[in-house]
């Protein structure tokens, strides 16, 4: 039977404790990771609780602690997870009002033809990592690094080739209030809490998004699994600029070790699916095309980073 979640997000029968984040009471669960190591906890606790994983690239890693707006640590661990990603063409003039000003002073979209930038579906499913486990869905521009030339498509190729990508993230609903306040407050993210749903068959994974205002779901979001995993590991580096609670710009990053991962081309590969909820609507509004890219990755780790000023990126 499927398991059923409150309206925090966390299973209705789980145990949970309040605790308090920059002023907000946030629910987490009773005896989980976050409850008793505040994203902080010794790897030799996590090889005793899952040894299936392998912790080899968090032992060559380094937490420190970081004010973001509430005591915390950085970077934050994501030891257990999987994703898929169909990135789209969308409106070009759409997706740069879309983004403040002081912001497309430094990135723009990129355009890959005429009238046209990219756009990055992801759906995130975090099994084990510092703050519990989670669900997560983000809609982000593709744009320039910072500092760098806005070469389009030759923009695009050499961030392929670094793996070392930037874009501006619009959207971000998540399916637990600690992931929520964690995310708005420290991040400086677009994040809501709404219900994320992940079903999974033979052919491919499927994520039911719950529109927060009607209750019923919005965006259904079908990735198909891919034959011919790489299981070479590789490390890719996503990046956002936006702007912190002050209106300074900023920026973050997350670099993840892809352990299991395969892409394709073929239009058939995602399905993306949309209702007449908010999500949807917003997506509507950016003329979504075709589908140049798509990635199944079924497992990574990923280490994510406090942001800082964007005056001090190297």
């Amino acid at each position: 039977m499927p398991v059923t979640h409150a309206a925090n997000g966390l299973p209705e029968q789980a145990a949970t404790t309040q605790i308090d984040i920059a002023g907000h009471p946030v629910p987490v669960l009773k005896g989980g990771l976050y409850d008793r190591y505040r994203s902080n906890p010794p790897l030799a606790v996590i090889q005793a609780e899952a040894p299936d994983i392998d912790l080899s690239w968090f032992k060559s890693l380094e937490k420190t602690r970081v004010d973001m707006g509430f005591e915390s640590y950085s970077p934050n661990f994501y030891y257990r997870n999987s994703r898929v990603t169909a990135v789209y063409t969308a409106d070009l003039e759409r997706l740069r009002a879309l983004m403040p000003a002081a912001v497309l002073e430094q990135v723009q979209p990129l355009q890959v033809w005429p009238g046209r930038g990219l756009v990055a579906f992801t759906a995130y499913t975090y099994d084990y990592c510092d703050n519990d486990s989670y669900n997560e869905v983000a809609v982000s521009i593709i744009t320039n690094e910072p500092g760098k030339a806005n070469l389009g498509p030759f923009s695009l190729v050499g961030q392929s080739m670094a793996k070392d990508f930037w874009g501006y993230v619009l959207k971000l609903p998540v399916n637990t209030e600690l992931a929520r306040v964690r995310g708005v407050v420290g991040y400086n993210l677009p994040k809501w809490l709404t219900g994320i749903d992940r079903r999974e068959d033979a052919q491919a994974v499927t994520y039911d998004i719950v529109d927060a205002r009607s209750g019923k779901v919005d965006v259904v979001f079908r990735a198909r699994k891919l034959d011919g995993l790489s299981h070479e590991p590789g490390l890719v580096t996503n990046s956002f600029t936006n702007l912190d609670h002050q209106g300074r710009l900023a920026f973050g990053y997350a670099t993840s070790r892809q352990v299991s991962h395969a892409s394709s081309m073929q239009a058939d590969s995602a399905e993306l699916v949309l209702g007449d909820g908010e999500l949807s609507r917003y997506i509507h509004e950016l003329q979504l095309g075709r589908m140049v890219k798509y990635e199944y990755v079924p497992e990574f780790q990923s280490a994510l980073y406090a942001p800082k000023p964007l005056a001090a990126l190297d």
